[in-house]
């Protein structure tokens, strides 16, 4: 039986996939996409993460597939997976739901970030995710004054060390207004955060795109990252190769306001390109390494 008759003789859903004689899972990328298609239908979205547990293939073969469904207009690409064409680019996931997207690039990103900080540095850790797992990455390293806009990053350092040594953290929380993402933002966050000076930035964000910049669905919390940019030595972007291309609501930085950009080794060619072009410098993370790229002179 040939491979299109295997597919005419598969009974409908993405939990019964057609055998070949070697015993390995194959499909047709057509047949493939529909039930990618009919999983978005059904629950107005899908995760990568799901897709290849329930279609047996690769999150590569998955991408692919999504970048087929939102070329012809029938998804739209997220972090993460896909939404029906449509969903408000306002829509902004909660802390947990982003917590277990991409697991081993943000571990791998954030040990990047990490060897960026030295003893006594002065750093500011903008919320999410990424940001909260380098925050797990630093309790070793002494005499840090952190500045933060986030509840979990601050509970991180929250005695972890004592302070007759002279190695407890510093740790200052801007306050302000929480978004589902639990970022303090709004007018209280930029007031504290423009009246102090740190030597390193570290932030995430929703998307980043050649022509938008960096984005976040979130028009207040794009405000506060602002401000966090203005007053920072180094500006350092912390954002795996799922989020190249997503563009949300509010654009907060253009790439060349980047001084480094940590990223992992799957970001795709033309986004590789992009960014040595843009950024300051280009890291890519891979599991306990790192190669760099610089801007291009010109």
């Amino acid at each position: 039986m040939g491979t299109d008759d295997a597919i005419e003789d598969h009974r409908t859903g993405p939990s019964a996939i057609p055998r070949n004689k070697e015993g390995k899972g194959r499909m047709l990328a057509r047949h493939r996409q529909s039930l990618i298609l009919q999983a978005v239908r059904s629950d107005g979205s899908a995760r990568v993460s799901d897709l290849t547990q329930r279609l047996g293939v690769s999150d590569m073969t998955i991408r692919r597939d999504l970048e087929v469904l939102a070329r012809e207009g029938l998804v739209e690409k997220v972090h993460g997976g896909a939404v029906l064409p449509g969903t408000p680019s306002s829509h902004e996931p909660g802390f947990e739901a982003k917590l277990v997207l991409e697991r081993p690039e943000k571990t791998a990103i954030a040990r990047a970030a990490a060897k960026m900080v030295t003893p006594g540095n002065a750093i500011a850790l903008a919320a999410g995710t990424t940001t909260f797992a380098l925050a797990q990455c630093l309790l070793d390293v002494p005499g840090l004054t952190i500045v933060t806009n986030s509840l979990r990053v601050t509970n991180v350092f929250n005695g972890m060390r004592g302070g007759l040594d002279g190695t407890a953290d510093s740790v200052v929380l801007t306050g302000g207004v929480r978004t589902p993402s639990d970022a303090l933002v709004g007018p209280i966050a930029d007031l504290t955060i423009r009246s102090l000076h740190f030597d390193l930035l570290f932030l995430g964000c929703h998307g980043f795109d050649a022509d938008a910049g960096l984005t976040t669905p979130n028009l207040a919390e794009a405000e506060t990252n602002r401000t966090f940019i203005r007053v920072a030595r180094r500006v350092v972007v912390l954002a795996d190769h799922t989020k190249w291309g997503l563009v949300s609501l509010s654009s907060f930085a253009r790439l060349n306001e980047v001084d480094v950009l940590i990223t992992d080794d799957m970001l795709p060619p033309d986004a590789r390109a992009v960014a040595a072009e843009q950024v300051g410098e280009v890291v890519f993370a891979d599991s306990m390494t790192a190669s760099h790229t610089h801007r291009q002179a010109g």
